[in-house]
């Protein structure tokens, strides 16, 4: 593990969460020990794994606190690490990605600068299928309108944060009724309660293209964003001007699933959000910027 971090840095936890994936698993956590700041703990829960990650890994990574629990996805297992976590600030990271080896130090260096920050996020590099292939221009970080922008498309990536852990008491956790999306539901919340502050640097290799992605073997995630949005609308930090602009980017997302829903025959399910698109479309009346 190296040194002990400095003393003018505070605590740092990384919660990784898995299931089958061992190999990909490996490579994650040697990431995190290969950190030229080195980390106070390293969390891996495992959810629910039959392909004897614990029991194999264990061993090489002794250092590492290991958590089980019946497959209850990837919410559960977050929130589980999140809470068993001593540090001052949560990282995290998926099994399937990995770190720059300086990812933590730069992150630290810059909340260091802001004490009032309570969360960070970085660039990323997309490896497809042992690639680097570049992600579309709309899925910039820029802090410029990135609530209104993070509707349309989830823009931070999970294992790129570093959440001070005073933000979940504030703004609750992952919302273990998603099967997925529940990363672009955190996000809203945490971007109604702050602004995380970007490092630029792609300090994170996001891989893709392996058989087990949840966002390429679940169709309609839309369905997902749409009930994280029609809870944010509950919220009581969501200002009264934002409600319309979620609103419209509802009836966006229903109209594209109502369509899709119809193609494949569904009609039941098509109608559905096409009574739900007019629900959200009502109090709306004008044209907004965000309808398609």
């Amino acid at each position: 593990m190296g040194n002990p971090p400095s003393t003018e840095y505070p605590r740092v936890s990384v919660v990784l969460t898995t299931f089958d994936r061992k190999d990909l698993l490996s490579r994650a956590l040697r990431s995190v020990i290969r950190q030229s700041h080195p980390v106070d703990e390293i969390i891996v829960v495992d959810d629910g794994s039959r392909d004897g990650t614990i029991e194999e890994l264990a061993p090489v990574f002794p250092y590492v606190s290991w958590l089980r629990q019946e497959n209850k996805g990837v919410s559960s297992a977050r929130n589980l690490g999140i809470r068993r976590a001593g540090g001052d600030w949560i990282a995290l990271l998926d099994s399937d990605d990995e770190w720059d080896e300086s990812k933590l130090k730069l992150q630290l260096e810059t909340i260091l600068q802001k004490p009032e920050a309570l969360a960070s996020h970085t660039g990323e590099r997309w490896i497809r299928s042992g690639n680097e292939v570049m992600p579309p221009t709309y899925l910039d970080k820029s802090p410029l309108g990135l609530f209104d922008r993070s509707l349309l498309h989830c823009l931070i990536c999970p294992s790129s944060v570093l959440l001070s852990r005073e933000i979940f008491p504030a703004i609750g956790y992952f919302d273990e009724s998603l099967p997925v999306c529940e990363d672009y539901d955190f996000w809203l919340r945490l971007l109604l309660f702050t602004e995380p502050i970007l490092v630029s640097e792609k300090l994170v290799l996001k891989h893709g293209g392996h058989q087990d992605q949840l966002s390429t073997a679940i169709w309609g995630m839309d369905r997902f964003r749409i009930q994280a949005m029609e809870k944010l609308l509950e919220n009581p930090m969501l200002p009264p001007g934002k409600a319309r602009e979620v609103r419209a980017v509802i009836v966006q997302k229903c109209s594209i699933l109502s369509k899709g829903f119809s193609k494949r025959g569904k009609l039941d399910d098509s109608r559905r959000y096409d009574r739900k698109k007019e629900q959200h479309e009502s109090p709306l009346g004008e044209t907004s910027a965000f309808a398609p």
